[in-house]
């Protein structure tokens, strides 16, 4: 199918990026990697009037850690990322999740910021980034700000982003030593987004588990912590009772919805399961890393 017609505009600067922002407002969508807005408009789901193609804006890209931070520029291919040793060594749950990123094809024009203004939220990374309480710096004409991950994801593909600002960078804390992660999901096969997806991360200190983040993906229009499972697990000690209880109170108040996938009680199967295997392996990475 072709694409619909468009304007189109090609800012090579951050700052002239916000000028059309200002200029077209709700008219206009951010081109990244195009993985998902290109299918959206050429299924007629998105009709803008203009393009702004952020792809020559250099100063989007790049990896760096800092002061507790792993920065990632919004243009970061998702492919980068994935290759990137500082972002295996600061944020090891997000280096778990690039590689269920839909295929390598995907992952090479893919962005990192592309993705979370996207906000699928059966998306591997809107998850990553829930559980890890990630930061979201915009930029607009009247000046730049920062949002916590808690109010990034309003909805389905809704995000707090207002229309004359622009994502350049996202934030994610550096891991902790003693920290264990894991990321699994159950698709249909590998590439399709997630039926259901667990971000999972555990700090140990001294045997006990000192800080546990849990984020679904597919069971809600955002991604989910799961909040009741956390504090539990927050004081104990790693153990397979432990974790089962974790289980049944991460998924006893869920909700998820039924489509051609599966029904509410096949995705709350599903994520238990993910809950107790996701936190086995955290605990088992954390404590070889306190060795």
């Amino acid at each position: 199918m072709k694409l619909p017609q468009v304007g189109y505009e090609a800012p090579a600067s951050v700052a002239e990026a916000a000028e059309l922002l200002a200029e077209y407002q709700d008219e206009a969508s951010v081109l990244a990697g195009g993985q998902s807005l290109i299918p959206l408009l050429a299924l007629r789901l998105a009709r803008p009037a203009v393009l702004i193609d952020i792809n020559g804006v250099k100063e989007l890209s790049g990896v760096s850690a800092d002061d507790g931070w792993l920065a990632i520029g919004a243009m970061t291919r998702e492919y980068v990322a994935e290759e990137s040793a500082a972002v295996a060594d600061s944020a090891p749950l997000l280096a778990a999740a690039l590689p269920l990123i839909g295929h390598e094809a995907i992952r090479s024009r893919g962005t990192i910021g592309g993705s979370l203004a996207h906000a699928d939220p059966a998306a591997e990374l809107p998850a990553v980034a829930r559980a890890l309480d990630a930061e979201f710096v915009v930029r607009g004409q009247s000046g730049e700000r920062v949002v916590r991950a808690a109010e990034w994801f309003e909805g389905y593909l809704t995000t707090s982003r207002r229309p004359d600002e622009l994502l350049v960078q996202v934030r994610f804390p550096v891991a902790k030593p003693g920290t264990g992660t894991s990321f699994l999901e159950v698709a249909r096969r590998h590439g399709d987004f997630a039926i259901v997806g667990l971000a999972a991360a555990l700090t140990l200190s001294d045997g006990v588990i000192s800080d546990a983040r849990l984020a679904f993906a597919g069971i809600s229009d955002v991604p989910v912590r799961a909040a009741a499972a956390e504090d539990l697990l927050v004081g104990q000690t790693p153990s397979d009772e432990l974790f089962d209880e974790a289980a049944r109170r991460a998924t006893e108040d869920m909700d998820p919805p039924a489509d051609l996938h599966g029904s509410p009680e096949y995705r709350k199967k599903v994520a238990a399961v993910l809950v107790r295997r996701c936190l086995r392996a955290a605990a088992d990475e954390a404590a070889r890393g306190s060795d």
